[in-house]
């Protein structure tokens, strides 16, 4: 029996592209599938939630996953990322000094936020490094179709990817640059001076007329992208 997309609680946006949230923080995890391939955006929180989406992959998809790509460095995307041994990993430049020098804050944060202390430290103990380092744009052949990975930040983090799907529609995936299920969270590690500019940046990205997928909530518009980069500059007292 063919599975859908819905049966296993993804959302399809586009002609072989999708998503789904995850349980505890509301995460994205997005889809693109391609001839012979299938690029995942973000891993989940642990080793467990990485494991599962790969094996719904398989079953969406009808292969492994080829391609990751991290949006940033925050433990709710990343920790799942051991679980795609095999895959290419992309990342924005910056990304792998966080996983070799910072794993202490990253296992640290997951564990004041939920995860388990052995799961959190079972996913530290397995993370590695992105193979590959995205400094401004680099496009993916997926088969038939291709994908756009741009550092567009910094702004969440210092190392903020977003992956463009082109096609009708256009799809982007914007990390937690643009949060839709409550106000964008900025945390010690966010520089809120440049974030009004890296949406700016996903803007020209996308257009006015793609989707755009937050790290966490419904899709949006350009036009809720607009109004949230409005709301942060008025919030940091940046222009």
């Amino acid at each position: 029996m063919t599975v859908t997309w819905e049966d296993l609680g993804w959302e399809r946006l586009a002609e072989g592209v999708g998503r789904c949230r995850l349980p505890g923080w509301d995460c994205t995890v997005g889809l693109v599938v391609g001839a012979g391939t299938a690029l995942v955006v973000d891993a989940g929180s642990s080793l467990a939630e990485g494991a599962a989406l790969r094996a719904a992959v398989r079953r969406l998809a009808g292969r492994d996953v080829t391609h990751l790509a991290l949006t940033h460095p925050h433990f709710d995307h990343v920790l799942g990322a051991p679980a795609f041994a095999g895959a290419e990993v992309y990342g924005a430049v910056g990304l792998d000094v966080v996983f070799r020098h910072e794993r202490e804050a990253l296992r640290r944060d997951a564990v004041e936020y939920g995860v388990p202390a052995g799961e959190a430290e079972a996913a530290i103990r397995a993370l590695v490094p992105p193979a590959h380092l995205v400094s401004g744009e680099w496009t993916l052949d997926l088969g038939g179709r291709q994908a756009l990975l741009a550092n567009v930040g910094p702004g969440h983090t210092a190392h903020d990817l977003a992956v463009l799907v082109p096609g009708s529609p256009e799809v982007v995936f914007c990390g937690d640059l643009v949060e839709e299920s409550g106000e964008p969270q900025a945390g010690p590690d966010a520089l809120p001076s440049r974030w009004p500019d890296a949406l700016d940046r996903l803007l020209n990205l996308g257009g006015e007329d793609a989707l755009y997928v937050p790290g966490h909530g419904a899709v949006v518009d350009a036009a809720f992208v607009r109004r949230q980069r409005d709301a942060l500059a008025a919030r940091f007292g940046v222009s």
